[in-house]
């Protein structure tokens, strides 16, 4: 297939001019070399990108690049016969728009290792409606059940609930057979969270307390927001429950004692989804297109854009108005 030379790039810059991005017609020449040239179809907005394509955070090694950590799209040349020409594929993370050129582009250029074939159940604008979100709500999972979590354990609570990975991580857990509890500030959105799979909706207070052991009332769950959030969830924790640390919204930092994990047994673990190894990023993709695939997609979706829309939804996200996943049309 003739890529045509050229096309529509969402490319930033820390230059003498300091931090700009914005629409810019480029050649293929210009993105980093990679055996597998993908025509991008969907890409969907991350926190993680808006502070990228804002500059409001240090997310890029290196100048210029691509904005878009996620991509959906088919394969138009490959050097790697592993990938063909028409194979429907996805990237998530692997260095996109970090160290590579990422998705917001109508081409792309990809190392064949970070491709991954979409699962035939996902449509390309479904997989971006998951993305590194739902990857990384999937993830989360997959690390507790790993470490013998059930549904018997008890409630798993999800902290910033309404974000992408909250929302999504609500619809998977319910969807997996655990009752999940959702814990966010937003009042106006219980029934948005209950539509979702949420067993109860509690606002944040629920995790403020910060005595180093509290009544247990959670089996484990997924934190967003780190700082006394998270030392409030793992001291109400169950006996023997997990905790998966996936987000620093509130605060980078820990501040408690090790009570709950020599006095119950509570795991906490961690999820890197842009680093994942490939075996594992192939299982989560094929559970979210098999038994984990949310029933809710369509309502997590609140937003669809072009390229040109991403300024307007980078400013919004940052300053806190963010709800469910907004997914980029790349036409």
């Amino acid at each position: 297939m003739a890529i045509p030379d050229p096309f529509t790039a969402f490319r930033i810059h820390q230059d003498d001019q300091g931090h700009h991005s914005g629409l810019e017609s480029i050649g293929l020449d210009q993105l980093n070399p990679g055996e597998v040239v993908v025509r991008a179809e969907w890409s969907s907005v991350n926190y993680k990108d808006a502070l990228a394509g804002t500059g409001k955070g240090r997310i890029l090694r290196r100048f210029p690049l691509v904005g878009g950590i996620d991509v959906a799209g088919t394969v138009v040349a490959s050097t790697d016969p592993a990938w063909r020409e028409g194979d429907a594929v996805l990237a998530t993370g692997c260095g996109l728009s970090e160290t590579r050129d990422g998705g917001y582009s109508h081409y792309v250029r990809l190392e064949s290792s970070a491709v991954i074939a979409r699962p035939p159940a996902l449509s390309a604008r479904e997989a971006m409606i998951l993305g590194t979100a739902g990857f990384t709500a999937a993830l989360a999972l997959l690390r507790m059940v790993d470490n013998r979590l059930t549904p018997a354990h008890g409630p798993l609570a999800v902290t910033g609930a309404t974000g992408g990975v909250g929302s999504l991580a609500v619809d998977i857990f319910s969807r997996a057979g655990f009752e999940v509890h959702a814990i966010s500030g937003k009042a106006d959105q219980v029934a948005y969270l209950r539509g979702l799979g949420a067993r109860e909706v509690l606002p944040r207070d629920a995790l403020a307390t910060t005595r180093p052991m509290e009544s247990a009332r959670f089996g484990g769950g997924l934190d967003n927001a780190g700082g006394p959030m998270l030392a409030s969830l793992l001291a109400q924790t169950l006996p023997y429950g997990s905790v998966v640390s996936a987000g620093l919204a509130a605060s980078p930092a820990l501040d408690m004692t090790v009570m709950p994990f020599i006095i119950r047994g509570v795991s906490l673990l961690g999820v890197s989804s842009s680093s994942a190894p490939r075996t594992l990023r192939e299982q989560v993709w094929d559970m979210l297109g098999g038994a984990w695939k949310p029933h809710h997609l369509e309502t997590i979706c609140t937003r669809e854009i072009g390229l040109d829309g991403l300024p307007t939804v980078f400013d919004g996200m940052l300053a806190g108005g963010s709800l469910g996943r907004t997914v980029v049309r790349i036409d």
